[in-house]
């Protein structure tokens, strides 16, 4: 059986996850990309993947497909439309849509009664409304019907990585959050919404269209604002088994906001906040959670993630997740300035004290570092699973500690 994976820039988890389990189940593996010269030990052609009809044509001009499949944030709806014309299994390309493109979700989530979180739009060269130049306080928590009350967060309406997004705190900060993105993102539309304010978790689930499971979750520590730089993961799954962990009415609300959209098909990673008025959604990632926290969950649920995630795409049964017992965590190293790294550990696997350690990095020495406030200044990542929490924090603090990066 031929699968077609659909891929733009290479990642961990297309290069080190999911070809290698496609070969494991035996299929015969085509990449479609726009840049193949960065891809090596599998067949590649170059498509524009941006392009439904072209994925299309350069499947129906080569083998018959089995399964067409991406982990790519940005093309989803172009390869679940290649996947329905062919009749495969494949995820509904209005929630892929809609769960990529932040207003979409926004007005999907409100339409269905889930949840409504204040936001609008600001298409290129449009100017402020005046609601947010001249903001009055909501009441009681709520904002008001013209405008929220400050602070808000803005970002780009596709974007990811925490490239863009920042809290304004005033008109003032919002005028120049915007001006800046527009100067590096020139053709984009923008989303400005309230800021929702609380302990911000994770949910990892995989359907097959008919069941969906929860494979668990993470709880996330973010770096300071007025960016939103993720810095740590920590297991943290769903239904109040541990501390700090959402209950049971949280999971119920983030799975009602699944089923608005229509994620139910394949791996999801949805992000959402504990505020104070409730579970609110950040957004809902159609694929399989990255930054390597991937492997981390395949290795706390002892299973292959990915090869389950693609018997899914081939038509078979979502597996159901085991128990989990231990702690995981996932670090990321992150630079604190500019400049050029003189110093870094390299690709490590350790056993310490019980816990399993990896450290991936990202960066070389001589790499040049620019500050970006975003996921990009990641040097490398450090996850870790083991009996517990105190366990994994030793073994992580132990490695930083022997093995530090330099930038200077």
């Amino acid at each position: 059986m031929r699968l077609y994976l659909t891929a733009l820039n290479p990642t961990d988890s297309v290069t080190d996850g999911f070809l290698p389990a496609a070969r494991s189940l035996g299929c015969e593996v085509t990449l479609l990309t726009d840049q193949p010269e960065r891809y090596t030990g599998v067949e590649t052609l170059r498509t524009d993947v941006r392009d439904a009809r072209s994925v299309i044509d350069t499947i129906a001009r080569h083998h018959p497909p089995g399964a067409i499949f991406s982990n790519s944030d940005h093309i989803q709806p172009e390869t679940a439309l290649a996947a329905a014309y062919f009749g495969l299994p494949g995820k509904d390309w209005r929630a892929c849509l809609t769960a990529k493109n932040k207003a979409l979700t926004r007005q999907r989530l409100a339409a269905a009664g889930v949840e409504r979180v204040w936001s609008t739009r600001l298409a290129p060269g449009e100017p402020l409304p005046d609601a947010l130049c001249e903001p009055r306080p909501g009441g009681r928590g709520e904002p008001p019907q013209d405008g929220p009350a400050y602070p808000v967060v803005v970002k780009p309406r596709e974007g990811v990585a925490s490239e863009d997004v920042v809290l304004a705190a005033d008109a003032r900060e919002l005028a120049a959050a915007v001006t800046g993105i527009r100067a590096r993102r020139p053709g984009a539309t923008l989303v400005i919404e309230e800021y929702l304010e609380g302990p911000l978790h994770t949910l990892e689930t995989l359907g097959d269209g008919h069941a969906l499971h929860v494979l668990g979750g993470f709880r996330t520590t973010l770096g300071p604002l007025p960016h939103f730089v993720e810095e740590r993961l920590d297991w943290a799954p769903p239904g109040g088994r541990l501390p700090h962990t959402p209950d049971s009415a949280a999971l119920e609300h983030v799975l009602r906001a699944l089923a608005a959209i229509g994620a139910g098909f394949g791996a999801c990673h949805t992000e959402y906040v504990l505020t104070a008025r409730g579970p609110r959604i950040v957004e809902v990632n159609y694929r399989l959670i990255g930054d390597t926290c991937d492997f981390l969950l395949a290795e706390l649920l002892g299973v292959p993630l990915f090869e389950q995630v693609l018997r899914v795409h081939l038509g078979e049964p979502a597996e159901a997740p085991p128990p989990v017992s231990g702690h995981g965590a996932a670090v990321s190293l992150i630079a604190d300035r500019g400049g050029v790294v003189k110093a870094a550990p390299g690709d490590v696997t350790e056993a310490i004290g019980g816990v399993r350690l990896r450290h991936r990095p990202f960066r070389a020495p001589g790499d040049v570092v620019e500050l970006t406030h975003t996921n990009r200044d990641y040097l490398g990542v450090v996850r870790a699973a083991g009996p517990g929490r105190d366990a994994v924090d030793r073994a992580i603090e132990s490695f930083r500690a022997r093995s530090p990066w330099v930038v200077e």
